[in-house]
């Protein structure tokens, strides 16, 4: 897929994290996840993190540096606005179709910008849904956009597995929303809102 065609789909993920991520109140942070031994502030800091400051790294090649890694952002009270701004810097540095060529250098291994970009679009819908989750709100996305996560999630869900990042599929009927069948695809009920080794 050309980035002209997954650029979209950036934008609209992380419009939707920004806007999940205003509806998270200080009460839920210490709230459980049904990402085991995750609270909501442990989720929502690895979200952060890696779908917004991450995503704009990769795109400069740049490393993320270790004050990034070990910050508690949700412990600034305007986290969430400070999240969607960043998010709509990270968006406006995959806007240059330079970017998307080559590949991104993460450390312990190189991979296409391509790759990068369609994981982090994962990561910002697939973990956008974990906080809606257990926030009590819900993750939303055109059905283009389902469709991609769900062929990211099935391109690369044996690597996620590898890592623990994603569970066993989970079964869901033929005809389920397309979205479901993603989140189903990494592991996760969408009926349930549990991890199948949560």
């Amino acid at each position: 897929m050309k980035n002209d065609d997954m650029h979209p789909y950036m934008i609209e993920c992380a419009a939707e994290a920004a806007r999940v991520a205003r509806g998270v109140t200080a009460a839920r942070l210490s709230d459980p996840t049904h990402c085991s031994g995750w609270d909501v502030r442990a989720l929502v800091n690895h979200w952060v993190l890696y779908t917004s400051h991450g995503l704009e790294h990769r795109a400069l090649r740049k490393q993320l540096p270790e004050e990034l890694t070990a910050r508690d952002f949700t412990a600034a009270p305007d986290w969430a606005e400070a999240y969607a701004a960043q998010l709509d810097r990270a968006v406006a540095a995959w806007a240059d179709p330079a970017v998307w060529e080559g590949e991104v250098d993460l450390g312990m291994a190189k991979v296409s910008a391509t790759d990068i970009a369609s994981m982090v679009i994962k990561e910002l819908a697939v973990h956008g849904w974990d906080v809606a989750t257990a926030t009590g709100q819900e993750y939303r996305v055109s059905d283009g956009a389902a469709r991609f996560v769900l062929a990211v999630v099935e391109t690369h869900g044996d690597l996620y597995r590898q890592y623990d990042g994603f569970a066993d599929p989970v079964p869901v009927p033929d005809d389920a929303p397309v979205f479901d069948r993603a989140l189903a695809s990494s592991g996760r009920d969408p009926r349930t809102g549990r991890l199948s080794f949560g």
